[in-house]
């Protein structure tokens, strides 16, 4: 019997020390009577956009209804083919279905399990005919080789998204993940690294167009109240209160940030022949997950968990695995994907992990 549990997350823990800050928050929002895209709303927005660097940032619903704003916003509509990877949880898939388009999939790097330029290219060689969007997911906390796949979307003229749902904070050469494509999202859900106490999302751009028709969308695609003029409008708006408790963590995510990749370089420390890491601690990595591979997963995992460290995997059925009930997956060749989806699983990161529990996770790391 292990000495202690650890467990895969604790949300509690997240918000004990914040809990002055978000009840005068929520009291703010109660005070104010404005619950919907009121002050709060509009003063994140500004606090996102200066952030990541970007011109706009538009708050919607959740992550899920991001990528399909976005999605919509660069053109892709009923037919239209989106470039996505196939093991990244059927987030874009789940978005581009419910445009009526069809997503495509795309293999990975077999060391960092995120899109490549020769995986990208590759998969655009195969198509008969051009698709409308490529979503780049930065999975796991890593960024995707961003500036190289920009360069493949503008070479052959198609419209990239960035998906940084699991990256948010993330740099490569001094400019933050989200600020590279035409488009870029990320998720408010819980458990991300910038979490509401409930759902939300957001959409970024340079571009002015794309924000405006975002904005239009998020709203019943209204020109003016009550007046729809805009395609594909929906009801998908950040609440006041959520919006108010994310002000509160904004300022406090780079050091919980960079807590991650401290943990996470410990668990580094433990890797031998057996298992290894996916990322390497880097300014591109925010630790979102901490990602093992192993020969023998279902051992390895069994080991760690009798340590007393819960685990997951994440994700163990690719996209194009999924039995969907309205679309069929055209066949790929997607090796290095479903090798990932037996060989990998995570072991707990989150900032407030305490060091005893991270000792326990990085010994049973080190013995598994």
């Amino acid at each position: 019997m292990a000495e202690i549990v650890v467990p895969f997350n604790d949300l509690g823990r997240g918000t004990r020390d914040l809990r002055t800050q978000i009840d005068s928050a929520i009291a703010r929002v109660v005070s104010s009577g404005w619950f919907v895209l009121g002050p709060e709303h509009d003063a994140l927005e500004i606090e996102l956009s200066e952030y990541l660097g970007v011109k706009h940032a538009i708050n919607v619903g959740n992550g899920t209804d991001a990528l399909e704003l976005a999605l919509a916003a660069v053109g892709v509509t009923a037919g239209s083919q989106v470039v996505t990877v196939a093991n990244a949880g059927a987030y874009t898939s789940t978005a581009a279905l419910l445009l009526g388009a069809e997503p495509v999939y795309c293999d990975v790097d077999s060391t960092t399990l995120l899109m490549s330029v020769e995986t990208l290219e590759t998969t655009l060689a195969s198509l008969a005919e051009k698709p409308q969007a490529i979503v780049v997911t930065h999975l796991y906390g890593a960024l995707a080789p961003i500036p190289e796949l920009v360069a493949v979307a503008r070479k052959h003229n198609i419209a990239i998204v960035e998906d940084c749902a699991q990256s948010l904070g993330a740099t490569l050469g001094g400019r933050r993940g989200g600020s590279f494509a035409d488009i870029s999202t990320t998720s408010f859900y819980p458990t991300k690294n910038l979490g509401a106490l409930g759902d939300g999302g957001a959409v970024f751009t340079n571009n002015d167009e794309l924000a405006d028709k975002v904005r239009r969308m998020r709203q019943y695609g209204w020109a003016s109240k009550y007046s729809i003029e805009y395609a594909h409008g929906k009801n998908s708006r950040l609440d006041e209160i959520q919006a108010a408790i994310l002000r509160v963590k904004l300022p406090l995510l780079d050091a919980q940030n960079e807590r991650r990749r401290n943990i996470h370089s410990q668990y580094e420390s433990a890797a031998h022949e057996g298992i290894a890491l996916v990322n390497p601690t880097t300014e591109s990595f925010i630790g979102h997950l901490a990602v093992v591979v192993s020969d023998n997963r279902d051992a390895a995992r069994a080991s760690v968990e009798a340590s007393g460290v819960k685990t997951d995997v994440h994700y163990p059925i690719p996209d194009h695995r999924q039995k969907f009930p309205d679309f069929v997956p055209r066949e790929a060749s997607l090796p290095v994907t479903e090798w990932a989806a037996t060989s990998i699983f995570s072991v707990p990161l989150f900032p407030e992990l305490e060091e005893r529990e991270v000792h326990v996770i990085t010994e049973a790391l080190s013995n598994c």
